[in-house]
This record gives C-alpha cells, sequence and structure tokens, in this order.
C-alpha cells in the first residue's frame, strides 16, 4: 500500500483521504519540525507539507517518494536543490485563496489611509466633543483622497493583479513592479508599469507587497528602501515576513515619518518576538503609533472555502503521480 505523510498542522485527513481513495494511505504527523519524523517517513511514497522545514536530513531518507506538495503558494521550507538532486519533483498550490489576500490586503489598504482604526480608537477616549475632533485629529497628516494616492504593488502575480482590478474602482492611480511578469501585462491591467524598484519607492504613497519569497527578495524592505519612501507612505505586506528585513526598519519609518501606516499580515518571526518595539507599540493602544499599525495572524489567505480548496488541490496534484502524471506547478 502507497503511503502518503501528511508532514504538519492537520490533525486529521478526511479531505486528503477521499482524494487519494482505499489504496493509499495517509498519516497525518503534526510535526512542526522534521528532527520528530517518525523512523517510518523512510515509506513515504509522497509528502504534502505546510509549514515544516523540509531539509536535507529528511529528502535523503525518502527513497520511495515520487514527489512533495506544498499547501501553499512558497516553498521556501523546502530545500528544493536536494530535492533537485534526489530527484524528487516539488510542487506548490498557487490558484488557492488569491481572493482572500488580495481582499485583506485592499481592507488594509482602505482602513490605513482612511483612518479607519485610528478614529475607532481615539474617540473611545474623546473627553468632550466627536466630530469636531476629526479636524484636530488631522493637523499634521491631513487624510488625502483615495484618488490623491498612488498605489505602487511590488509583484503583480495572481494576488498583485487581483489586487490592481479591486482597486481600481476606488479611483487610484496604480503601478507595480515585476520583472518576471511579461511585456504587457501592464496592458491587461491598464496601470502603469515601474522599471525599477527604486521608480515605485520614489512615486508611490501607498506599496502593497505581493512577491514571492526568494534569495532576491529577502530583506528587501530594509531601512534604504523606507528612507527612499515619500512622507507618511502605507506599506501593506500579505506576502512573506522575510521580504522584510527586520521590524526595527519599520518601527524607525514611523518614527521619522516616512512610514504613515503599516498592515502585516506576515512577520519574519511567527509568533512575533515580545521584545520588538513595533511589537511593543503596536500592543500598547495608548501610544500613537500603535493607531497606525495593523497586525494580522498570518490570516489573509483563509476563509471556510480556501481551506478546503487548498487541500483538495494540494491531494489532487500529489495524486497524479500515482496515475502515472507529472506534478503541475513543479518549483525548481
Amino acid at each position: 500500500m502507497k503511503k502518503i505523510f501528511i508532514t504538519d498542522y492537520f490533525l486529521e485527513a478526511k479531505i486528503e483521504k477521499k482524494i487519494f481513495g482505499k489504496s493509499v494511505k495517509v498519516i497525518c504527523l503534526n510535526k512542526k519540525n522534521e528532527n520528530n519524523f517518525p523512523h517510518a517517513i523512510k515509506e513515504a511514497d509522497g509528502l504534502l507539507v505546510w509549514h515544516t522545514n523540509i531539509t536535507q536530513q529528511t529528502i535523503k531518507n525518502l527513497k520511495k517518494c515520487k514527489g512533495i506538495v506544498r499547501y501553499g503558494v512558497g516553498c521556501d521550507n523546502i530545500d528544493l536543490s536536494s530535492a533537485r538532486n534526489f530527484k524528487i519533483d516539488c510542487a506548490n498550490t498557487p490558484d488557492y485563496g488569491i481572493g482572500e489576500v488580495a481582499d485583506t490586503a485592499s481592507a488594509m489598504i482602505l482602513s490605513l489611509s482612511r483612518k479607519i482604526m485610528k478614529y475607532n480608537e481615539s474617540c473611545k477616549y474623546y473627553k468632550k466633543g466627536w466630530q469636531e475632533n476629526v479636524l484636530n485629529e488631522n493637523l499634521s497628516s491631513p487624510i488625502k483622497r483615495t484618488n490623491e494616492h498612488f498605489l505602487g504593488i511590488i509583484g503583480a502575480g495572481r494576488i498583485g493583479s487581483a489586487l490592481a482590478l479591486r482597486m481600481k474602482p476606488f479611483g487610484i492611480k496604480m503601478g507595480f513592479y515585476d520583472p518576471y511578469v511579461s511585456s504587457g501585462h501592464e496592458k491587461v491591467l491598464g496601470i502603469k508599469r515601474f522599471k525599477s524598484l527604486k521608480e515605485l519607492s520614489s512615486n508611490c504613497t501607498i506599496i502593497s507587497i505581493n512577491s514571492v519569497l526568494t534569495k532576491e527578495t529577502s530583506g528587501m524592505i530594509n531601512k534604504k528602501f523606507i528612507n527612499s519612501l515619500k512622507k507618511g507612505t502605507i506599506l501593506i505586506n500579505t506576502a512573506r515576513g522575510e521580504i522584510i528585513n527586520k521590524l526595527d526598519d519599520l518601527y524607525s519609518g514611523l518614527k521619522t515619518g516616512k512610514l504613515g501606516g503599516i498592515g502585516l499580515d506576515v512577520l519574519p518571526d511567527e509568533p512575533p518576538i515580545k521584545n520588538e518595539k513595533l511589537i511593543k507599540f503596536w500592543k500598547n493602544s495608548k501610544h500613537p503609533l500603535s493607531k497606525k499599525i495593523i497586525i494580522n495572524p498570518h490570516a489573509a489567505y483563509y476563509s471556510s472555502r480556501s481551506i478546503i480548496e487548498m487541500r483538495v488541490k494540494a491531494a489532487e496534484n500529489l495524486n497524479r503521480v500515482f496515475k502515472g502524471l507529472k506534478l503541475r506547478n513543479i518549483v525548481n
């Protein structure tokens, strides 16, 4: 009997078992660390992986493995080089939860640009009056009309493109930087194409990160990048936490006024390190900086339907190898 191991997160495999059928045994390990994998992992004919790091330590023992499929878009937690050396194909699941992530990025953009979260907090503590407080609160940093903003999207793949289409009806000006999408994509979206990250950063008042994590993008958002921004720029990241060099860079950007707001669904460390300055001020609702920070617990992908879609698509993909077919969405 063939054996599929689900490495982490899921405690049951009802969805996967239905797809693989009775001729395949599906085993849920629920192990966050590969050091805790059982010796039986060597019997795997395939792996379904979410967050656990899969290194050469595990891959070299997968003598029977026909494929590794990740629940999710990025494959930065899988040692692709080792998998290639041992002739194991790896694939991701890039086409689930696109709408959910694009919706979250849109919501963060609108919430921060319209100061919805700020008002929600500050009006709780008005000592007197009501609407007249709005004028005073905007003396130093007035709210712009949405069509006065320029949204720069870093990464114009599925999610970045979906975000652009969602934001268009708001009349916001837009552009993207992505050297890997084909020429003419800007015409399909009807927005500007920036030739460099520097050009994007110097022209935009809202920036959304929607790129994958690679050696090129790791730490891309750093102090130098933030210093190149227009004053009061809003920064959104629903992609990968490690694209931001460190949270201290964002904290400094808020302190200097280069950043006017931050929306993060992902962090360099999850859960966040408690002594990070940005995290301390985010938790302190009385600190003025806290009203400029939105942090979600890596939840942008989630809806009751998207989690099922992800599991179904990953399992169906891995099941292809047992039918003599090649994996879809192979990553190198």
